[in-house]
């Protein structure tokens, strides 16, 4: 990934990116800097919190990144999948309703989520949900299409 600009993020766009996590994921981020990286060939812009690559920009909305959603435990918008699903969703696959074990209520669609595993709550990748939390489990259909996930270019990224 080629940066473009990096530059230091002003007080009041910290306090919008601080209080959109917190909105969407229950994370409070409480970092002592906040650094805003574009890219020349990437549609996502990352916030380094505090050096780290925690938050990037979906269609201009602040979300964790996988990387600051394992450094924080989000509480809100989190979908779990099952032991079968892991290998797939790591590798960028869209989420299916047989491998989702459990998604919190409060996931309406079009939101973003985390999706996490269910033995060790590590999350794998960042999505958009197409249904309810309430609509998650079942027996086919995809319900969250993947955005970013372990292993690809903006999770690599070394910050």
């Amino acid at each position: 990934m080629q940066v473009k600009s990096r530059h230091h993020l002003r007080s009041d766009d910290v306090r919008d990116v601080e209080s959109a996590v917190v909105d969407a994921l229950g994370v409070d981020l409480d970092g002592d800097t906040y650094e805003l990286v574009e890219f020349e060939d990437s549609e996502f812009d990352v916030v380094l919190v505090d050096g780290e690559p925690h938050v990037f920009y979906v269609d201009d909305e602040p979300f964790l990144t996988v990387v600051g959603a394992n450094a924080t435990e989000p509480t809100r918008r989190v979908v779990t999948v099952d032991a079968g699903a892991i290998s797939f969703v790591s590798d960028g696959a869209d989420v299916m309703r047989p491998g989702i074990v459990e998604a919190t209520a409060d996931i309406a669609p079009g939101d973003l989520v985390v999706v996490a595993e269910e033995t060790h709550g590590k999350v794998l990748a960042v999505g958009r949900a197409k249904v309810d939390g309430d609509d998650m489990t079942g027996d086919s259909g995809k319900v969250v299409e993947s955005i970013h996930h372990v292993g690809d270019d903006l999770f690599e990224f070394p910050g």
